[in-house]
């Protein structure tokens, strides 16, 4: 279905290539999963198969690509949309109507076919995503996970051969994302289709991949040219960045590698015969997180914030604290307020009731720009935040903003350094993946040194290795005296990183504590370890390994 050979790609004015010499076949009906570090090129990639690249983005292209027969590069996106549905990390991005019927019925219309094969046709897509019931709802109304289903019927209804989807549920909470892939898992299996998938979180897909393709860093780390790609246990064994479950296995040599909690199960029980891990386990104590001092009070004091957007209420007494020195991290359920909670922190939003203090004073009635001296806040969207011309611009923007240019809190080039983004400080941010433009952002936020960092969904785009390099960082930052509020849906990094762990349902906290006592005993937020060997309060590889050195 898909043939790659020898392919080079290099932005315009890029000094490298964005891909080189990338050869790899996909068959028809596969499910292949693209992986790599950030900047690695799996957007780019995907972009080639319907000719985005380099009819829309320019630059230069060698090699050779065919879909289906067809040639993206001679043919342009035009033709390849019939063949190849498309679907952004971001649906909103694509949408173009507001009603769910007219969005999946735009394309159709555009294409000139006729009223009845397209009334067919839109049906036809409703079915297929389970969205019949929603097809007169505005789109603006819809979650997270609607959405994106929605993003994928309009892709479908074109009745493409192949589905190509850049990062589908990087913004998902784990129920909406489970959703979204499960449609996929039916879409392969049912009807044939032959699905295109990059990735960040390998942990949500690699049991439903027939191949894994693992695209060469391009810092030089690992070897260029041809890409691992194959069944993904063969390929995981030979790539180091991998999601905990395989990282306890290849920790623990288990053969065949498990790529589900199942076979991970059935892995522990070889290691430790009559072992039962729930409720029988010999309970290790909790992860070790920094602890507060008794009585300190808290930086941030959130109490019964009330918000609503044109008369509905998101806010409905929200409550939340943040000491110095501590990372909390925010999680929930898509829609159920934590973007707006941290807005109405920034000032962005100014609540209908409650208060919101910062070292005991109110931050409510305040400026944006005043507030932002001693708030970082990092939006969902970097973009939002980068319009200067190069990277080191962008944090000298924000310190001259501050008045702060000529003694800055922390050098530039350092906290670059420390962002990993030296080797881009001279490129326009835009330009750059979304793993970096969220550290560029990152950077411009922090380069002040705010005593209260809130961070929305930071880890979006990221790969392991960068998410660990954020948590390090973090970490420095914490231990400076800096509070850090996270909202995130990424399990595996709560797990690792927080301190604490609330949970915001319907405009309210309904769980605050310790990340064992929240995330342990939670099917929907519970990391891979912690299902893997529940109530022992692990929660990471490195939990697992200590606690079964005890055990053993």
């Amino acid at each position: 279905m898909i043939e790659i050979t020898h392919l080079t790609y290099t932005y315009p004015n890029a000094t490298r290539p964005a891909l080189e010499d990338i050869t790899l076949q996909i068959g028809d009906g596969e499910f292949a999963l693209v992986a790599g570090l950030s900047g690695s090129g799996k957007s780019t990639l995907l972009r080639c198969l319907n000719g985005l690249v380099p009819h829309f983005s320019g630059g230069r292209i060698n090699g050779r690509v065919t879909v289906g027969g067809h040639d993206p590069v001679a043919e342009g996106p035009h033709t390849l949309s019939q063949v190849v549905g498309f679907v952004f990390q971001n649906p909103e991005a694509q949408f173009v109507l507001d009603r769910v019927e007219d969005e999946i019925a735009f394309a159709l219309e555009n294409s000139g076919l006729p009223r009845t094969e397209m009334r067919l046709r839109v049906e036809e897509a409703l079915d297929l995503l389970g969205l019949a019931a929603l097809r007169n709802r505005q789109l603006e109304m819809l979650s997270g996970g609607e959405k994106q289903r929605v993003a994928i019927a309009a892709a479908l209804a074109l009745r493409p051969r192949v589905l190509a989807l850049d990062e589908p549920t990087s913004q998902l909470d784990p129920q909406s994302a489970e959703e979204v892939l499960q449609a996929l898992v039916s879409l392969n299996r049912d009807l044939g289709l032959t699905i295109v998938l990059a990735e960040q979180r390998l942990e949500r897909i690699l049991s439903h991949a027939d191949r894994l393709i693992y695209l060469p860093t391009p810092n030089g780390c690992e070897p260029r040219g041809y890409p691992f790609s194959g069944p993904p246990r063969e390929v995981l064994q030979a790539v180091e960045q991998v999601p905990p479950l395989v990282a306890l296995g290849k920790a623990l040599h288990w053969d065949p590698l498990p790529l589900t909690i199942k076979e991970g199960r059935a892995c522990a029980g070889q290691t430790l015969p009559g072992q039962t891990w729930a409720g029988g386990a010999e309970r290790a104590s909790a992860p070790c997180h920094n602890a507060r001092p008794a009585g300190d009070l808290p930086l941030l004091r959130v109490r019964d914030v009330q918000f609503g957007y044109n008369g509905a209420a998101v806010l409905r007494g929200a409550s939340l604290d943040v000491h110095a020195g501590e990372l909390v991290t925010l999680m929930g359920r898509n829609g159920s307020g934590k973007t707006t909670l941290l807005k109405c922190i920034a000032g962005l939003l100014r609540p209908r009731q409650g208060t919101v203090d910062l070292a005991g004073e109110t931050l409510l009635g305040r400026e944006t720009a005043d507030i932002c001296r001693q708030v970082g806040y990092l939006p969902q969207d970097p973009d939002d935040l980068l319009f200067a011309d190069t990277v080191a611009d962008e944090l000298i923007v924000t310190l001259r903003n501050h008045a702060l240019l000529a003694h800055p809190p922390i050098a530039p080039d350092a906290l670059l350094a420390r962002l990993g983004l030296t080797g881009v400080a001279s490129a326009y941010p835009r330009d750059l993946s979304v793993g970096q433009r969220q550290r560029v952002a990152l950077g411009a936020v922090t380069v002040t040194r705010p005593r209260l960092l809130i961070l929305d969904e930071p880890t979006r785009g990221m790969d392991y290795g960068a998410k660990q390099e954020l948590v390090r960082l973090l970490r420095e930052w914490q231990a400076e005296g800096t509070a850090i509020l996270l909202v995130t849906h990424d399990v595996e990094l709560a797990a690792e990183a927080a301190d604490r762990v609330a949970v915001l349902s319907q405009g309210q906290v309904i769980a605050d504590a310790a990340p064992g006592e929240v995330l342990g005993s939670s099917p929907l937020f519970a990391p891979q370890i912690a299902r893997l060997f529940p109530h022992t309060g692990w929660l990471t590889p490195q939990d697992a390994l200590a606690g079964l050195a005890r055990i053993a």
